[in-house]
């Protein structure tokens, strides 16, 4: 993140489907009024589910699945009364390609933005910004490390 610095973290230990739920409220509480979050982790550990999840207490009703192809996602919440953004960059390669479809311009609204793979254009990233670090574990269960930066 562009000169951002954590200043505050928590961990958590999910080893159950049914814990990403209360999960994903914990990391709306903990990000207060952040709006922008950064997915990181292997393939399979678990970015897209807890988008879902988070989405679903944002009030998402749409079918939230990952824009690996579409690169995003925009979705509707009945609750925010404003949508809410899925970004998935694993497919671009170069930052060049994520400045010309216009990737860093989409960081600059107030709307909820969920990024996976978002290593390309974190020195983009600017403000309060969630980073959320996902780590799979043995028995699928997973550590997630939550970072707020500033």
């Amino acid at each position: 993140m562009a000169a951002n610095k954590a200043t505050e973290e928590i961990t958590l230990t999910l080893s159950r489907l049914e814990d990403w739920e209360s999960a994903a409220s914990t990391v709306l509480d903990f990000a207060g009024n952040s709006r922008k979050f950064l997915f990181y982790g292997e393939v399979g550990a678990g970015k897209t589910t807890f988008i879902k999840a988070i989405c679903q207490k944002l009030g998402v009703a749409d079918t939230v699945q990952s824009p690996t192809f579409s690169l995003i996602n925009e979705y509707h919440s009945d609750t925010l009364q404003q949508p809410v953004f899925h970004i998935d960059l694993y497919r671009l390669r170069q930052v060049e390609e994520a400045l010309d479809i216009g990737m860093i311009e989409q960081l600059d609204h107030p709307w909820f933005t969920f990024i996976e793979w978002p290593e390309l254009i974190e020195d983009f990233v600017e403000g309060e910004t969630i980073s959320i670090h996902i780590k799979l574990m043995e028995n699928s269960t997973r550590k997630i490390v939550i970072l707020k930066h500033y």
